[in-house]
This record gives structure tokens, C-alpha cells and sequence, in this order.
């Protein structure tokens, strides 16, 4: 259980003191890592021995452990708030920084160059994303459909993966978008995806690492985040890449593909001319 869950089911048992307690680490799961045990029980107006108690009543045997069970709750992706501002945007924009750094320090030129190739040679791209990974997917293939057809996206609202991928098979390339908090068949859409014959991509952030041996090709790519939530401008930054990437890759086919795109969008008055 995690620990929101056994504060909630002992909350009634425990005596006020205990209660303030808990609630001063409800408030504070965000930002345990900055608190030791008696910091957090003067932040309570409780004693040290009752913020211990409070510890062994959850079912932990200390503060460490309790630091190690959120930490474990936030890589999985959990947002855990805080009840004050911790590093504000200087913060925030370190930690998109490092994400930007660890991206590309584990997928250089080479690689990408490569990745781009054979997606720009693929017969049909289906792009698969659930969840918070669905809009990466989304922008990813609106970036590709500006230099290139038959790019796909599943899950439509409404609809199942099953029909997306049939049909698919050599030639073709499956990209599946895998970040934190995947819903629990993902493993086997992938496997699916990887029986059909066609070329497939995993992008996932470390979590998905124990899943890379399915795919034919592996990015990681981190999305940690300064606070509650998980932060996607890496993965955005990455869909950039890939589709400049693709575009330079299919050259003259490229540009008239998007020459032509223009052109509608002028013909049906899409976009404002300022």
C-alpha cells in the first residue's frame, strides 16, 4: 500500500498528536528528501517519539524508510506535491536542462541520423501512445506528416489498437511511446507490435528499460520533473530532432511534401497570414 493509503486506513486510530503528524507528511511527500526525522517532527509541533511511532504504525521501521517508499512512489511517476515552493523555476530549469543533457549524451548523431533514415523510408509510420504518452505521439506525427504520408496514430478516442496495427508488416516501422504510469498490457501491444515484421521503436524513460530487449531500436528518454509532476519537454525535444531528422532524410520528396501542405493550408485558409 502506499503510504497515502495507510494514513488513510489508520487515520481514525490514531491519537491527535499522531494525526498532526501525518498530516504534516501528507504535505510533504514532494519534499521529504530535504528533512531528517527531527526536523520533520518540530515542522509537526509533535515530538521526535511520536513522529517515530506514527512511522511504526504505517508499517516502516524508520524515516529512511519512509524516504526510500516515496522516492519509489515518485520514479514511478506518482506526483507527490509539496506544501511550499522548493527551487522554483531556477530549479525547474536545471532539471529540464539535465533531462536535455541525458538525452543526448545516450543517442548522438549517428544514431539519430540512422533512426531518422529508416523512419523516413518506411512505408506506413504508425505511432502508438497511451496516456501521457499520447501527446508526444500526436505532436510527433503532425511533425511528420509535414514531410511525409502514411503516419498513423493509435490509440483513436474510442478505438483499440488491434486494427491499427493489422496490415503492418515489413517495410513499415511502429514507434510506441512508453513514459511512467503505462497502462498494464503495454508489454503486449509491443510484442504485438514487434510480430508483425516491421521496424520497431521504443521511447520510454527509465522505467521502461527492463522492455528495450523488445523493440529493435531503444530511446530513453527522462522526463523527471522539479515537482509534483513529470516534465515532457525532452520527449518534445526529441520529436523535434526526429523529424528534422526525417525531412533531411527525404529530401527533394521532403520539401514538395511540404510545399504542398502549404499550399492547403493557404487554399483553406488554416493558417492566419500576419
Amino acid at each position: 500500500m502506499r503510504i497515502d493509503e495507510r494514513i488513510e486506513q489508520h487515520y481514525s486510530q490514531l491519537g491527535p498528536q499522531e494525526q498532526k503528524a501525518a498530516d504534516t507528511l501528507l504535505d510533504h511527500l514532494g519534499d521529504l528528501a530535504v528533512y531528517n526525522a527531527a526536523e520533520l517532527a518540530e515542522l509537526s509541533g509533535v515530538s521526535k517519539a511520536t513522529m517515530s511511532r506514527l512511522f511504526r504504525r504505517l508499517g516502516f521501521s524508520d524515516f529512511q524508510e519512509v524516504k526510500e517508499h516515496t522516492r519509489a512512489l515518485r520514479s514511478s511517476g506518482v506526483p507527490l506535491g509539496t506544501s511550499e515552493a522548493t527551487g522554483g523555476l531556477a530549479l525547474h530549469a536545471a532539471v529540464e536542462q539535465q533531462n536535455l543533457n541525458r538525452l543526448f549524451e545516450n543517442l548522438d548523431d549517428e544514431q539519430l541520423a540512422a533512426i531518422a533514415r529508416t523512419v523516413a523510408g518506411a512505408r506506413t509510420v504508425a505511432l502508438i501512445g497511451f496516456r501521457n504518452s499520447f501527446p508526444v505521439a500526436l505532436h510527433l506525427r503532425q511533425q511528420l506528416l509535414q514531410c511525409r504520408g502514411a503516419v498513423t496514430l493509435a490509440p483513436q478516442p474510442g478505438q483499440s489498437v488491434g486494427e491499427e496495427l493489422a496490415g503492418i508488416g515489413r517495410g513499415d516501422v511502429i514507434v510506441l511511446l512508453g513514459f511512467r504510469r503505462r497502462p498494464e498490457g503495454f508489454r503486449q501491444v509491443l510484442k504485438a507490435a514487434a510480430k508483425t515484421g516491421a521496424h520497431t521503436i521504443l521511447i520510454g524513460d527509465s522505467s521502461a528499460r527492463w522492455l528495450a530487449g523488445e523493440a529493435a531500436t531503444w530511446i530513453e528518454c527522462p522526463v523527471d520533473g522539479s515537482g509534483a509532476f513529470d516534465s515532457y519537454a525532452a520527449a518534445m525535444s526529441l520529436a523535434s530532432a526526429l523529424a528534422n531528422g526525417v525531412i533531411m532524410e527525404r529530401g527533394r520528396d521532403g520539401r514538395k511534401r511540404v510545399s504542398e501542405v502549404t499550399g492547403l493550408y493557404d487554399d483553406i485558409g488554416e493558417i492566419e497570414k500576419r
